[in-house]
């Protein structure tokens, strides 16, 4: 980042500055006259000066210049006017003072909205370059910096400073210029008046600043103190589950507690100067018009000074606080905004960047990493300052498998990330053929090297984007898109500094992997799933996804025929009672009423759980039905039997889990409405009805077995089913997609879609066998595959905690295959694995990396006879053997000749 602030603004902004600079200096005529008009207006029309001599008109808009006496005198007459009458005068003078208003009010319009918008631009400009450089984070500063704090500087921190950028310049010159001609105008008027407003400006200028330096202390205090508040915040929240675990609620309470009275004192501190100072700026605003109507009052008795020059002279003075008073704010928030730039270019410092390369050198550098790997006068210090690795040296032709034993030491895990770049904490010389490993460009080792670490990180987003993230480097296509949004967009992104690119191009590089196109991808990817032992996990996650019939379309136009075909195979092997289909004239006894009464699925959240029954198109729906009274009778018989179950239960019980219509904090809620009902039925509340009615929206009769629903109550809710949709549809809301035995919902897993139905709860292991037959359906349709495409847009969550820490290192896994390395690095990606699967695994890599260079740390040597190369760690020197009977390896692949990855998918 540019050291000085300004710089940085003006060095980026200069054109638009001066464009605006421009407009400002052109406004200030039109500001001058406007000052001027108000004493025409008194002295000319109002007093009569205009016809003193007993004229019955006087010119209006006239337009002459007088010479002065050293360019030779004389006037110089432009326009000579209208000639009109006193009213006439009065009325045309005013109109003129009317539009000058207008005029100046659309160039301070035109002024300030082009400041927002440069600084907008600004913003985003700095924003970007602050997002870049984090990119350029090195290793050792990542493990310095929190991130927390640095997405507070990107996203809040520097708002204050974008808001800044528009002001650095255009504000003193629009507010200075300003401030000069209403203090000239004062001064032409009456130059007494015009010093005695000056020197209440300089005492202004002189004290107010001084005072105000100590706010700019207190806020950069504040300022930290938010910024820690915020990363601590953010330190508790990712160890949340400890704090649960050992129950220091208490302690991490106190200690937020402490920070935010610290903040409070702070910014109490910041109230107490800052008002102190806006008061006694307020009071030498005000202390200039007890001057200007004393003295002046003054010289206009004498007769030195006529009422319009004072009328003239206070008005010009109204407009001369407000930019001063601007102005003095500008200096301050220059100051802090100042301080704010500089503790940002201090968090990003130039020692915590990487180097920066042109996209031509990177693409020149990028050469297959083969041939001779040496490793020279390797010096590597732990945490403690002893030396690990100490004069360690290597060489090892690649492509190679090498495993790094480590026997419980931490040298092998350190070469590993020194190997894979992601440690740069080390002395001495790594190269490959005469390429120092170090000094390659970051695009270079992203593309050539892969690493997977103990600690797999994935982004919330789909199994897909994570697999494929990889080969995310460049865009390689673009997509349709509208021309003259495009344009706007690209132009946007020129004068801000951004990529021109789109995130909607196509940026997937299929050809690196070997795939044709999306579908072939997917195969590709599904087969390295299934390899590392993921396969039936992706395939239930398609079950339980949701399909696109856009996306899916060869999977959506045989859904319903494997619909029917499961339900062949459920008649004829006698497993018919296993599964209840939904049926429009049936009701289904294991579903819940509110499916029975929807047959849908909600879209939108006021249709689902407990918010049906507050939402105003079902409530209606089912008050045409005349069935509100029978719910909330209902209701009423669940909570009575539900407060007598539960009574004396602990909160957690399996109870609650079985019947989860009243959850253990709810229990005095309900307890205080059956009270109120028993009071009689008018001491019912509409909140009251409203939790009633959501108790039995739940139930399901075969499931509580609380003997609440018989053959005419069904019968009335499937009656009911009619009345309800016809008031959605009539309402238009969409919240709800209906079922259609001959169509698919897409708002309903696929697996709901397949059954068509619920899973009884009456049949013992009615589940896995249900299973058993989907899965059969499936393979004979040949679906499987398209199944699992589905499980692919599974969401991995924040930080992929919606997954088990094993299917998380496979995908990391995969992720680094489907990059197609040269150089794969492993360092503990296998541990969520028991020893037979790490076993497997490990002969699945070696297998898929024999043209490629395999980097392996394993715990001790049973299992590197598989390997071509090992390196042991021994009195801080690198020892290499290598394996007595290595596995035959395949000559030096070309840049771009297909890889076994693809080839065996294939």
């Amino acid at each position: 980042m540019e050291k000085s602030l300004f710089r940085y603004i003006w060095t980026h902004s200069k054109r638009d500055q001066m464009i605006i600079c421009a407009v400002v200096l052109a406004s200030l005529p039109f500001y001058f006259m406007s000052l001027d008009l108000p004493r025409q207006i008194v002295n000319q029309a109002i007093q009569g000066e205009a016809f003193r001599d007993g004229n019955a008109t006087a010119p209006l808009l006239k337009l002459a210049f007088d010479w002065p006496e050293w360019l030779g005198g004389g006037k110089w007459e432009i326009f000579e006017g209208f000639q009109v009458g006193r009213v006439g005068l009065l009325m045309g003078l005013s109109f003129v003072f009317l539009f000058f208003v207008i005029v100046n009010g659309a160039f301070k319009y035109w002024i300030n909205v082009s400041k927002g918008v440069l600084g907008e631009r600004m913003l985003r400009r700095m924003r970007f370059d602050l997002f870049a450089m984090v990119l350029r984070f090195t290793p050792n500063a990542l493990r310095t910096v929190k991130s927390s704090e640095t997405a507070t500087i990107i996203k809040d921190e520097v708002e204050p400073i974008g808001g800044f950028i528009g002001d650095a310049f255009i504000t003193p010159v629009f507010l200075g210029t300003q401030a000069i001609t209403a203090l000239v105008f004062i001064m032409v008027q009456n130059a007494w008046l015009g010093l005695i407003a000056l020197a209440v400006i300089a005492v202004q200028f002189t004290i107010i600043p001084r005072l105000r330096r100590e706010l700019l202390r207190l806020g950069k205090q504040r300022q930290l103190a938010s910024r820690q508040l915020a990363g601590r915040i953010a330190e508790v929240l990712d160890g949340i589950e400890v704090v649960h675990v050992h129950n220091a609620y208490g302690w991490e309470r106190a200690e937020i507690g402490h920070r935010l009275f610290s903040l409070f004192t702070i910014r109490l501190q910041i109230y107490n100067r800052k008002f102190f100072v806006k008061t006694l700026n307020n009071f030498l605003a005000q202390l200039t018009p007890f001057f200007f109507y004393a003295i002046g009052g003054y010289f206009a008795l004498r007769g030195t000074l006529d009422i319009g020059q004072l009328v003239a002279v206070i008005a010009a003075y109204r407009e001369l606080p407000p930019p001063l008073k601007e102005l003095i704010d500008w200096d301050q928030q220059r100051l802090d905004v100042q301080v704010k730039y500089d503790q940002v270019t201090q968090h990003f410092a130039e020692e915590r960047l990487g180097p920066m390369l042109e996209a031509r050198e990177a693409e020149e550098a990028d050469q297959p990493l083969v041939g001779s790997f040496v490793g020279e006068d390797i010096r590597v210090a732990g945490p403690h300052g002893d030396l690990i690795i100490e004069g360690g040296a290597f060489t090892v032709e690649l492509p190679s498998s090498v495993a790094l034993i480590s026997n419980g030491g931490a040298a092998a895990s350190m070469l590993a990330r020194i190997l894979a770049r992601r440690s740069l904490e080390f002395s001495g010389r790594i190269r490959i053929g005469e390429r120092d490993l170090t000094q390659l460009p970051a695009s270079v080792t992203g593309r050539r090297i892969a690493y997977a670490g103990v600690d797999p990180i994935l982004f919330p987003g789909s199994i897909r984007d994570n697999l494929v993230y990889g080969l995310r480097s460049k865009p390689l296509g673009r997509l349709k898109e509208d021309r003259q949004e495009m344009d706007r967009r690209i132009a946007e992104a020129l004068r801000t500094g951004n990529p021109v690119e789109s995130i909607s191009d196509q940026w997937v590089d299929y050809e690196r992997i070997g795939a044709k196109d999306e579908n072939d991808l997917d195969r590709i990817l599904l087969d390295l799933l299934d390899r590392v032992g993921m396969g039936d996990t992706i395939y239930l996650f398609g079950l339980a996804g949701r399909i696109d019939p856009e996306r899916h379309t060869s999977l959506a136009e045989r859904l319903v025929e494997a619909r029917h075909r499961l339900r062949k195979t459920f008649q004829s092997n006698g497993m018919a009672d296993l599964v209840e289909p939904f049926d429009p004239a049936r009701y289904n006894s294991q579903a819940t009423i509110a499916e029975n009464l929807l047959f849908g699925v909600p879209i939108s959240d006021e249709f689902r759980g407990r918010n049906l029954a507050d939402n105003a198109q079902f409530r209606s729906a089912i008050d045409r039905a005349e069935m509100t009274d029978d719910f909330v009778q209902m209701g009423l018989q669940i909570a009575e039997t539900m407060t007598e179950i539960f009574e004396g239960l602990p909160p957690g019980h399996s109870l609650f889990e079985q019947f989860s219509f009243i959850g253990a904090d709810e229990l005095t809620e309900f307890e205080a409405i059956l009270r109120r009902r028993g009071r009689g039925e008018g001491s019912l509340r509409r909140e009251d009805r409203t939790r009633l009615l959501s108790l039995p929206l739940a139930y399901i009769e075969s499931r509580h077995r609380l003997g609440l629903l018989d053959d005419a109550m069904t019968g009335r809710i499937v009656e009911a089913r009619g009345i309800v949709h016809e008031v959605l549809e009539k309402a238009g809301s969409g919240g709800v997609e209906f079922y259609d035995p001959e169509g698919i919902c897409a708002a309903a897993p696929l697996r709901d879609n397949l059954l068509f139905g619920r899973v009884s709860y009456q049949v013992a292991n009615a589940r896995a066998r249900v299973a058993e037959a989907v899965a059969a359906v499936v393979r004979e349709l040949d679906l499987q595959e398209e199944v699992e495409r589905v499980g692919l847009e599974y969401q991995v969550g924040t930080a992929g905690r919606l997954l088990s820490p094993q299917e998380r290192a496979s995908i990391n896994l995969v992720r680094c295959l489907v990059k197609r390395p040269d150089i794969l690095v492993i360092d503990g990606a296998l541990a969520p694995f028991d020893e037979a699967s790490s076993q497997q695994l490990i002969q699945l890599l070696l297998e898929l990396f024999d043209q490629q260079s395999l980097f392996m740390v394993l715990p001790n040597d049973r299992q590197a006879g598989a390997f071509d190369v090992q390196m042991r760690f021994r009195d801080g020197q690198i020892i290499t053997d290598k394996t007595a009977a290595p596995a035959p390896r395949a000559s030096s692949p070309e840049p771009d000749a297909p890889q076994r990855i693809a080839g065996e998918v294939a």
